[in-house]
This record gives C-alpha cells, sequence and structure tokens, in this order.
C-alpha cells in the first residue's frame, strides 16, 4: 500500500510535463491508487467523491509535500501566483519556479478566498484543523462569551483572541533530557495566539492588525489571520508587522494545505504572563488553556481529548 508521500512522488514522476495543483493530484490519486483509496471511502466522512477529493487535497499539503521533497529532490512546488503548483523537477540543482518567477511582471490581484457564506465562526476550525496538521500546534478555541466582564462594559475590548495554541518542543527528546529541562528553569512549549478575521482592506487592516497586537503579544507568537487581502495593504502588513512584531497567516478556505504564513510573527523570547493573567482572570477557556499548558510543564503529559476541537 502505497503512503501519502509515495503517490505525490510516484504521480510527479509519472507525468514530468504536467504541473497539478493539490486537487489535480488528488483526482490522480483515485485512478492511480484505487485499492488505496477504497480503503479510505469506507470512512462515512468520505461518502460522496467530492468530499473524498477535499480531503485528499489536504493530505497532500503541509508535512506530507515536505517528506516527499526530503524523500526526493525532484518533487518541486511554487507558491506565487496562488494556488500552489506541485511539479517533477528534473534538474533540482537549477534555479526554481518560485527562484525564476518575476514578480514584477504579476498583475495586482486581490485575493479573496473565503465565501461570503463563511463567518468569522465559521473559519476557527478550519484554522485549528490547519494549525494541528501542517504546524503540529494543539489548539484551543477561545470564546469571548465565557468571560466574565468584571471590568464593566467594554473592559474587555479586544482582550481575547480567538484560537491558543501550544507548540511542545520536547517531542522525542530523551526522557533524561526532558526530565532535566521540566526541572531547571526553562520551557519545553511556545504558546501561540491567533485573531481570525475574513478579510482586509485599506479600510480595516490598521484596526485588525492592532486588535491582533492587543490581544496576542502576550504569547511567544502572535498572528492576525485572514481568508484573503486586497493587493494594497501587504505594504502596511509589513511595516506593523515590522514595528509590533505580530505575524500575517492567509488561510486557503477551497484547499486548506495551501495556506501560508505571509509575515512570520517575531518571537517574543519570554512569554508575557501578566498579560496572561489579566485573560485567566476573565475567561474561563483561556483559564483552562493555561492551565493545560501548566500539566505539560509539569509532566510532560498531553491530554488530548483537551486540544484540537
Amino acid at each position: 500500500m502505497a503512503t501519502r508521500v509515495e503517490m505525490i512522488i510516484e504521480t510527479l514522476k509519472a507525468n514530468p510535463d504536467k504541473k497539478f495543483t493539490a486537487r489535480d493530484l488528488a483526482k490522480e490519486f483515485l485512478i492511480r491508487y484505487p485499492e488505496e483509496i477504497a480503503e479510505k471511502q469506507t470512512n462515512p466522512r468520505y461518502d460522496t467523491e467530492e468530499r473524498l477529493i477535499a480531503q485528499l487535497a489536504a493530505e497532500v499539503g503541509g508535512q506530507r509535500t515536505r517528506r516527499a521533497q526530503k524523500a526526493c529532490a525532484n518533487v518541486a512546488t511554487r507558491d506565487k501566483p496562488r494556488p500552489r503548483i506541485y511539479y517533477w523537477d528534473e534538474n533540482p540543482n537549477l534555479p526554481s519556479l518560485d527562484d525564476i518567477q518575476d514578480e514584477a511582471d504579476e498583475p495586482e490581484i486581490d485575493t479573496p478566498l473565503v465565501s461570503q457564506s463563511f463567518s468569522e465562526h465559521d473559519l476557527y476550525p478550519m484554522l485549528i484543523d490547519y494549525l494541528s496538521k501542517d504546524l503540529g500546534l494543539y489548539c484551543q478555541r477561545i470564546d469571548e462569551r465565557k468571560s466574565k466582564n468584571s471590568h464593566g462594559n467594554g473592559g474587555n475590548h479586544w482582550l481575547h483572541p480567538d484560537i491558543v495554541a501550544l507548540e511542545p518542543l520536547d517531542q522525542g527528546w530523551d526522557e533524561i533530557v526532558r526530565s532535566c529541562v521540566r526541572s531547571g528553569n526553562h520551557s519545553s512549549v511556545r504558546l501561540w495566539s491567533f485573531e481570525v478575521k475574513k478579510h482586509l482592506t485599506k479600510g480595516n487592516v490598521r484596526k485588525y492588525f492592532f486588535q491582533a497586537v492587543s490581544n496576542s503579544s502576550w504569547a511567544n507568537f502572535g498572528y492576525l489571520v485572514a481568508t484573503g487581502l486586497n493587493s494594497d495593504v501587504e505594504g502596511e502588513l509589513q511595516m506593523l508587522s515590522s514595528l509590533h512584531g505580530i505575524g500575517v497567516l492567509i488561510l486557503d478556505t477551497e484547499s486548506l494545505f495551501d495556506s501560508q504564513i505571509l509575515i512570520p510573527a517575531q518571537e517574543r523570547v519570554n512569554v508575557d504572563w501578566q498579560s496572561a493573567n489579566r485573560i485567566v482572570t476573565e475567561n474561563r477557556d483561556f483559564h483552562h488553556y493555561v492551565e493545560q499548558v501548566g500539566i505539560y510543564n509539569q509532566t510532560g503529559r498531553l491530554i488530548k481529548s483537551a486540544w484540537n476541537k
């Protein structure tokens, strides 16, 4: 039975003159690997061909793509313009399509990636799915409706992030090293915080960015997440990010694992626990999140039922 990584490599190798999107590869898998795919079709979640293709396309991206490229240097991708393209590179030591792409000649276009039928709340499980599977994060949703509002009307304005996450750094370490880190004044985790919006425009970009600054700067990494942005706001985002350290992640709702970090966040070496405490005292979800972080720091145990839901 071929793994997804083997499917990616073999399909691209068999079609050296073709370029594929993740969805194109998924359709090829249906033809080339009927036995493997038939097994997946027994899952009722993929009871239609469309759902099956969407899931296979999601499985192409992220870590599987990186593993395929690590296993075979001929597996290549091009990320701009979107969507991501997969192809077989006969000469991997020569410049890739990304290297030779003349971005100055690309037309400036807006990138609306989200159907207007999606609300911000609809995006939360998509983001959690992407972060957990592609970045290896353990995520929790923070519901602002569970706050006490003890500071009165408006007292918690821009206080709560939408999604928070834990990144364990010690997975795979020897237990002696893990115990040593836990007993010393060191952390084996990094904490992430995300503010989610639908679309960034000139009219809202500063408001949304500073909302992310307000509710996510406490973490090691803070991100503003959007499904798309107008072509005239990226420069503003670059400037704001260089000043305040908040990164920008573009969530692709059509091909989830073609989502990308547009601007990497600047790492905050130490968590701002004073700011985190402010959220803990107000919000039950955030209290539970910090409690789970503490359990991991003390024991090295992840309670799987507490994460990614």
